[in-house]
């Protein structure tokens, strides 16, 4: 069993910190209420920047076919970003947890994570 666990005071100062050109977003956790192996903990860890990076591709194939929407581009921009960020090799992050597990599945997904950021 996991569940998402809100951090609302987080939240509220992403929000007002970006009214200051400051994005950073950590609105809460995914807290896992059972025993992972080394394994399972990392796979499960990868599970949400991998899938901030397949986001953020997708939004930049939509730009490179459609055009440069601002939509599009925040989408891309914001997705590398939260993937990039998450992959931060320190615990809690989920980069902490996929870093002790494997530490060439870290590389490869901050490298792509990274790519994203830049050409975005």
């Amino acid at each position: 069993k996991a569940e998402f666990r809100s951090f609302d005071g987080m939240l509220l100062l992403a929000v007002l910190m970006s009214f200051f050109g400051v994005l950073f977003a950590a609105p809460g956790a995914v807290f896992i209420h059972r025993r992972l192996s080394l394994s399972q903990n990392g796979k499960v860890s990868v599970a949400g920047p991998l899938t901030n990076v397949v986001l953020a591709t997708i939004f930049l194939i939509l730009s490179l076919i459609f055009g440069n929407f601002l939509f599009l581009r925040f989408g891309l921009s914001i997705n590398a970003w939260l993937a990039l960020f998450n992959m931060l090799p320190f615990l809690p992050f989920d980069g902490g947890k996929v870093w002790v597990w494997n530490k060439g599945i870290w590389l490869g997904v901050v490298i792509v994570a990274l790519g994203l950021v830049i050409f975005g």
